[in-house]
């Protein structure tokens, strides 16, 4: 007998007559042993090459290199087997003679005077009995044991009884709802509870656009943004880093609202902070620029934030006292210039500096006072402001 199962269809390679050896699954469908079908199972097949080649007949199913036998029982070639050109489609499906209508067997029996039990064979459950051409209901006879019907009341002398037994009909390979359900992907929304591969260069593809793509090219896996927008990574957890194989070796770290670090063989180098980024190491730059920033005076005060700059100046429109904020924290070492220019009047406005200042010899230099003088200071501090050195780079300049 063959098997039948559903939805087997797959392509062959195979030339000419003979056995033909199982290809890809078409799309859509499954593969002989994924629908169902053993090693030496004898299946029912359809061969179509081309639109005007087929041939339809049986043949055995072997696993190991997955080929099918054939024997043809029909054909484009008037019953033999078609000769195959190499791109050809094969798939199961019940033939005519594979699906016979119901068979049934009637016994007749005349009745003796009040006769209740009539030996039959028959399946319970498949029998009908009928009384003089009408059919009893279920209460009017009991069918139970399959050899023997037995009526609720005797029958007439000469009552006609029919007792026709229904035989069994088998479907191989059948699937209920839930099975059935459970083979497709429903385009709606689904849940996977299983690994769902991709070949190389295979997509898993999002967006009206095609736009979002995530494959693997055969050496490299890949996440693309194919379209015009930007590819954005968002977490509502902690952070987003990218790490080596092991997962704990890191390479870059954003950590949600603080730092991001950039990390050489899992050592960081890198790490911005809320006032800039902390290097660990050397740091070789092409090319170095300072921030400048211009400070002013109010109510004869001057405030110099350091994390502003590391290059400043400040005119004089009156005699000022200055303050020097934010240093970095103890242990850094941060350094500064600034230029203090005499009004164009020749005012003679003073300066006076912070006490944390230690100038040479414990003097600080006087200011010249010429209209627009020029003078160049520099401070440096190394423990967090505490303590300044000043230095007099130049005066007098033009």
């Amino acid at each position: 007998m063959v098997v039948l199962v559903n939805r087997a269809k797959m392509t062959t390679s195979t030339t000419g007559t003979g056995t033909i050896t199982l290809g890809s699954v078409v799309d859509g469908y499954q593969t002989f042993a994924a629908a169902g079908v053993s090693n030496g199972d004898s299946v029912r097949y359809v061969i179509e090459d081309g639109t005007s080649n087929w041939e339809i007949g049986s043949g055995t199913y072997t696993a190991s290199g997955t080929t099918l036998s054939r024997t043809p029982s029909e054909s484009s070639g008037g019953g033999s087997a078609i000769d195959l050109s190499g791109d050809a489609i094969v798939f199961i499906s019940a033939i005519a003679s594979d699906i016979q209508p119901i068979t049934y067997v009637t016994t007749t029996f005349t009745a003796t005077a009040a006769q209740t039990t009539f030996t039959v064979s028959y399946t319970v459950g498949l029998v009908e009995v009928f009384l003089n051409g009408a059919k009893l209901s279920g209460a009017d006879f009991t069918a139970t044991n399959g050899t023997s019907i037995v009526l609720a009341s005797g029958a007439n002398v000469g009552d006609t009884v029919d007792v026709i037994a229904y035989g069994t009909v088998s479907v191989a390979n059948t699937y209920t709802q839930a099975q059935a359900d459970a083979l497709f992907v429903d385009v709606a929304g689904d849940t996977m509870t299983g690994t769902l591969s991709f070949g190389d260069n295979d997509k898993a593809i999002f967006g009206a656009g095609s736009d979002l793509q995530i494959f693997h090219d055969g050496g490299n896996s890949i996440i693309s943004e194919a379209g015009s927008g930007n590819l954005i990574l968002q977490t509502n957890g902690n952070e987003i880093y990218l790490a080596g194989q092991s997962g704990n070796e890191y390479m870059l770290r954003a950590v949600n609202n603080g730092a991001t670090e950039l990390y050489y063989d899992s050592n960081k180098k890198i790490e911005t902070t809320s006032v800039g980024a902390d290097v660990t190491g050397e740091l070789i730059a092409d090319s170095y620029n300072e921030t400048y920033a211009a400070v002013t005076s109010s109510s004869n005060a001057t405030t110099v934030d350091c994390h502003a700059g590391n290059s400043f100046s400040h005119t004089l429109t009156e005699n000022t006292t200055f303050t020097f904020s934010n240093p970095p924290a103890s242990g850094t070492s941060y350094t500064f210039s600034i230029e203090i220019i005499q009004d164009a009047s020749a005012s003679g406005f003073t300066v006076t500096w912070p006490t944390s200042v230690d100038w040479p010899a414990a003097t600080a230099p006087t200011l010249t006072a010429t209209a627009s003088a020029k003078d160049v200071f520099v401070f440096t501090t190394r423990d967090g402001g505490t303590n300044w050195y000043g230095f007099t780079a130049g005066q007098a300049l033009a």
